[in-house]
């Protein structure tokens, strides 16, 4: 495998060595996966690479991803003592070079436990349902992950682009968990070509649900019907989709000459922007409703997309999208900024608003209730469980926080709850046989 880290083994170690060992240390604190920073650095700063991950490994299963599109400047790395006079250690990028080398290098061997303890069906497999999967088959829970894309990864394949997250490291993350014995199924959409009751029907005892928030928000907004308007997610997923090799550039949608508004300043926002300059784009701005300081993207990401080129508008809302003559497709748009109105020609609009789950998987299984907003309800004992018995949810369709290490933290939590009803479920079981 190709090891892309801009660390060399010399220079990862001198920049462990800059780690203090703090004996309350902030940076473990600020890490949703509570990963213990200061005892994986300090391996690294004396050249055991593999013990650095084995530590890694104990808390998250993703690594790789985690070194790369982790907000390390507002968690762990944020929160470094050294940032306050000098400059943080480089957290993120020590666990990209960890994992890399020790995928390159062919380092870690985990052993594969027997799979006695159940058999658990994961719909999705996004971050949630790869760490769902990676935590049950570590404690001998056999696990099969249903994908509906080609290939497994959810949004770590189709949401974020190949320059934050090239999908060889994500095929790499992925091969590691199907290691310890769990079985991908991709190409199948639960909800259409099967329900849960087929998967209960066909053996499994419990079920965890991980599509995220599938269905995007739109805009009330004059035109959003127009050919040329599309959603952020929908484009960055025909990127990936285009760079694998599965559809044609012109599906894509944004050519190169092509004038592009990005509606909304998330990091999907600025994730959809940067790659339409990739794509050859003439110019692309982002138009936001409120002011830099309160935009939902990081700032190095901000930084990095106007090294880029991206151009932004503050305090601007979008007031309409209008057609060519033939009413079919976009040609300008109307915003406000500021009290003023302006029209702008533009060929592509890109909606980054926000998403909400699909209704797909609840619209054909009875029994599981949803709040008004349609995230699935879940409760704490067993943590997840859902209200339909077996049936657990997490990460983004249960409402948590929709980033990577939050669903991973969101997932751990529920993985025990599912352990904890399989061990019950098995105990009631064999009670019952007696």
């Amino acid at each position: 495998m190709q090891q892309y880290s801009d660390l060399t083994p010399a220079s990862a170690i001198a920049e462990a060595k800059r780690c203090l060992n703090c004996k309350v240390p902030q940076c473990r604190k600020a890490c949703p996966v509570e990963n213990d920073i200061p005892d994986w650095i300090h391996e690294v700063a004396m050249g055991n690479f593999g013990n650095a991950l084995a530590i890694i490994n104990a808390k998250s299963n993703l690594p790789a991803v985690c070194g790369r599109v982790c907000a390390h400047e507002r968690q762990c790395q944020g929160s470094c003592v050294l940032g306050r006079k000098d400059r943080p250690v480089s957290i993120g990028r020590l666990e990209e070079f960890v994992a890399d080398f020790d995928a390159a290098m062919n380092l870690t061997h985990e052993n594969i436990m027997e799979k006695t303890r159940g058999r658990v069906a994961v719909i999705g497999s996004g971050p949630a349902g790869l760490t769902i999967a990676g935590e049950l088959a570590r404690k001998g829970v056999a696990v099969e992950i249903y994908e509906m894309g080609p290939e497994p990864g959810g949004v770590l394949m189709y949401g974020i682009p190949e320059y934050r997250l090239p999908k060889d490291v994500v095929r790499n993350e992925i091969a590691k968990i199907a290691h310890l014995g769990v079985i991908f199924h991709t190409g199948v959409t639960i909800g259409r070509d099967l329900t849960v009751d087929d998967l209960f029907a066909a053996g499994f005892d419990a079920i965890f649900i991980g599509t995220g928030t599938s269905k995007p928000k739109t805009l009330d907004v004059p035109g959003c019907d127009l050919e040329g308007v599309r959603q952020a997610i929908w484009f960055l997923r025909r990127v990936s989709l285009y760079n694998a090799g599965y559809i044609s550039r012109e599906e894509v949608t944004v050519m190169p000459g092509h004038h592009v508004y990005v509606v909304g300043c998330g990091n999907t926002a600025i994730d959809a922007a940067r790659t339409c300059v990739r794509c050859g784009a003439a110019e692309v701005t982002i138009l936001y409703h409120r002011d830099i300081t309160r935009m939902a993207a990081l700032r190095s990401e901000y930084n990095d997309a106007v090294a880029e080129g991206v151009k932004f508008r503050w305090n601007t809302n979008l007031t309409s999208i209008n057609g060519t003559p033939d009413g079919g497709h976009v040609a300008s748009i109307d915003i406000e900024c500021e009290g003023e109105h302006i029209t702008l020609p533009a060929d592509r609009v890109l909606m980054a608003v926000g998403s909400v789950p699909a209704a797909r998987i609840v619209s054909t299984t009875a029994g599981i209730d949803v709040d008004d907003k349609g995230y699935v309800v879940t409760r704490d004992n067993p943590f997840g469980m859902t209200t339909r018995k077996g049936v657990f949810a997490g990460g983004d369709v249960a409402g948590r926080p929709a980033t990577v290490v939050h669903a991973m933290q969101n997932a751990r939590e529920v993985a025990g709850g599912i352990l904890r009803y399989l061990d019950a479920k098995k105990l009631f079981e064999a009670i019952d046989d007696k």
